[in-house]
């Protein structure tokens, strides 16, 4: 059974890529893929263009029950201090740009589900076009340059990486403890960075 069927128009985002933004359905048909049942969809992204994706495999959630960052206050903002302080109360944008994804730290998603996510989040660096899809994933926004220079990203990121790499040393070691086979069944699989990145966070290996 499909998990959910979609319809021309709808609005959803990728939950293992939302750097690419919200997309829209522009073409849908029933298919079969490995033997699931699927759908072949053809879906038009903000930032990433136009991606044909089967349904089955593809982490698809509607567009309204992804979080989403509220805008960060621009100095041409009418009266951006208060507005500043109404959002500084919920949590600080410094705070929700720097955080693991809930995707990788979720406490009741399984230790390896959390660590193949938070190794995915390696792929994204400082630099270039890199920068600005990590930024979109964080805040939500399309084009995140509309209210973050890019030196403010750079270091928001910098700060990102100390969080994710905290995050990725005490479930390195959570699962070296409890959960040891897994620890190495996902790092024979894993991309090099992701490798690199396991290496620096477990001392043993």
């Amino acid at each position: 059974m499909i998990k959910r069927e979609w319809k021309l128009g709808d609005r959803l985002m990728h939950a293992g890529r939302p750097e690419w933004g919200i997309g829209e359905v522009r073409g849908a048909e029933r298919t079969v893929q490995e033997g699931v049942p699927s759908q072949r969809l053809t879906i038009r992204f903000e930032r990433a263009g136009v991606k044909t994706l089967a349904s089955a495999f593809a982490d698809l959630r509607p567009a309204d029950e992804m979080p989403r960052v509220p805008d960060v206050p621009s100095a041409s903002d009418g009266d951006a201090d208060s507005d500043w302080l109404a959002r500084a109360e919920a949590g600080s944008v410094d705070e929700l740009m720097t955080r693991v994804p809930e995707a990788a730290s979720d406490p009741f998603k399984t230790r390896r589900a959390r660590l193949e996510s938070t190794l995915k989040l390696y792929r994204f660096t400082g630099t270039g076009s890199s920068l600005l899809d990590w930024a979109a994933m964080q805040s939500g926004l399309k084009d995140p340059l509309t209210k973050f220079t890019r030196h403010e990203l750079e270091v928001l990121f910098e700060r990102f990486r100390l969080a994710l790499d905290a995050h990725l040393k005490r479930l390195v070691l959570e699962l070296r403890k409890q959960e040891p086979a897994v620890l190495t069944e996902v790092a024979a699989t894993a991309a090099p960075h992701e490798k690199q990145a396991l290496k620096r966070a477990d001392g043993v290996r």
